[in-house]
Formats: structure tokens, C-alpha cells, sequence
């Protein structure tokens, strides 16, 4: 399967403070019209894998478009030029975008992937009921399959059916995020699976406020 990728990156004239959230909230109010900006249809949330998801790396605003989700960023990546993140207000002076399609599936070699943004795998009860209360082989054979499982959903809701086994091995450690003000068990680290993943694709749980966002490590 080859995908349609549109990747933009917002520059402003000083540092930009402020979370993959907050950025969200700035393109889905202000263009509310689109339901792929917010993911939601007439106040019901979309389940599915979202078509635009935002990310804020090294105080470096992303959004990425997937398919659907590029036809809507091209029609407003240069319609505004400021962006508020909660008090603060900042000029946009460059715009770098990227239009491109890209493999996606399941591939004949491994391929290592790092979690650039913390990777929002368990829920607090499985965390704290489950994952805590298992020795150190069952907690990574737990990630491994979570894992193989968020990017079987994300291909379900991408239209690709994987023809064969997902097989998948991981390096992370523990970490504490934050959503809506309150703490979650979070994962950060590299895994490696036989399956390409385009950059800044997310897994997992709230992919489009910025979790679980990955990309390819240098060979």
C-alpha cells in the first residue's frame, strides 16, 4: 500500500512553547468545518485512525495529513498567520511542506523504529492492574503484542488487510505523560518489527494529540 503523505512544519520567529494538543485545538477551532481537523462528526467522536494528527517535536510544530487528511491540509496549511497555543500567540514565517507517497505494510525485512513523543500504549487500570503486577519477560511479551495490535488497527482503518504475521520485538521503558491535566503510563524507546511505517505515523492511544508518534532510525 502506498499512502498519500502531506507533513507541514510551522516556524515562528522565537521558540513555540506548547503541547500537540494545544495545536489541535488551534486547527479544529479555527477551521471547525472539518471534521479530520477534530475528529469528530456532529459531537460524536470518530473512531478511527486519524487522517490528520498533530505533534510537537523539539518545540517544532507538525501536522501530518494521510490521504483523506491531505486534501484538507493543502486546502488550509496557509490560510492564517498566527498561531495561539493557550496565552500565547505566535507568528508563523515559514511554512515547509512535504507531499509525497510512501510504502506502508508489511515488509520481507525488520525495520527499527524510534517513539519520538511517548507512545500511550495501556490504559491507567491495565497499567496498574496488569502491567505492574507481571514480571519483567510478560510486561515486554505484553508492549509486543499491544504493538502488533495498534498497527493492525491502524492498517484496518487504512484500508490495507496484512497478509501475514506482524512479528515484532521491543526496547522501551516506562515514563509518566499528561492528557487533559491528568498523569498516564506512558513508553518511550525503539522496536523493531517487519513493517514499514512512514516518519511521524502514530500508535496507539491519542495518536492525533501527538502520542506514540515514530520514526525510522539511520541505518
Amino acid at each position: 500500500m502506498i499512502p498519500r503523505i502531506f507533513t507541514l512544519t510551522l516556524k515562528s520567529t522565537r521558540p513555540i512553547k506548547g503541547s500537540s494538543a494545544q495545536l489541535r485545538g488551534f486547527f479544529a477551532t479555527k477551521f471547525n468545518e472539518y471534521n479530520l481537523l477534530h475528529q469528530h462528526n456532529t459531537d460524536k467522536f470518530i473512531y478511527k485512525y486519524p487522517l490528520v494528527q498533530y505533534k510537537m517535536i523539539n518545540k517544532t510544530p507538525i501536522v501530518l495529513g494521510i490521504n483523506e487528511g491531505v486534501d484538507v491540509l493543502i486546502e488550509i496549511y496557509d490560510k492564517y498567520d498566527k498561531i495561539r497555543l493557550k496565552n500565547n500567540v505566535y507568528e508563523i514565517v515559514e511554512r515547509e511542506i512535504s507531499y509525497k507517497n510512501e510504502d506502508f505494510g508489511l515488509s520481507d525485512k525488520f525495520h527499527t523504529y524510534s517513539f519520538e513523543t511517548p507512545w500511550f500504549a495501556l490504559n491507567q487500570e491495565n497499567f496498574t492492574n496488569k502491567y505492574q503486577r507481571m514480571n519483567s519477560a510478560e510486561q515486554k511479551e505484553l508492549l509486543r503484542k499491544t504493538l502488533v495490535g495498534n498497527i493492525l488497527s491502524m492498517s484496518k482503518s487504512l484500508g490495507y488487510t496484512v497478509p501475514e504475521q506482524i512479528k515484532c520485538e521491543t526496547n522501551l521503558h516506562p515514563g509518566i505523560g499528561r492528557m487533559k491535566g491528568v498523569e498516564i503510563a506512558t513508553f518511550k524507546g525503539e522496536f523493531m518489527v517487519n513493517f514499514l511505517i512512514p516518519d511521524y505515523f502514530g500508535l496507539g492511544k491519542s495518536v492525533s494529540r501527538g502520542f506514540g508518534t515514530v520514526k525510522r532510525c539511520s541505518l
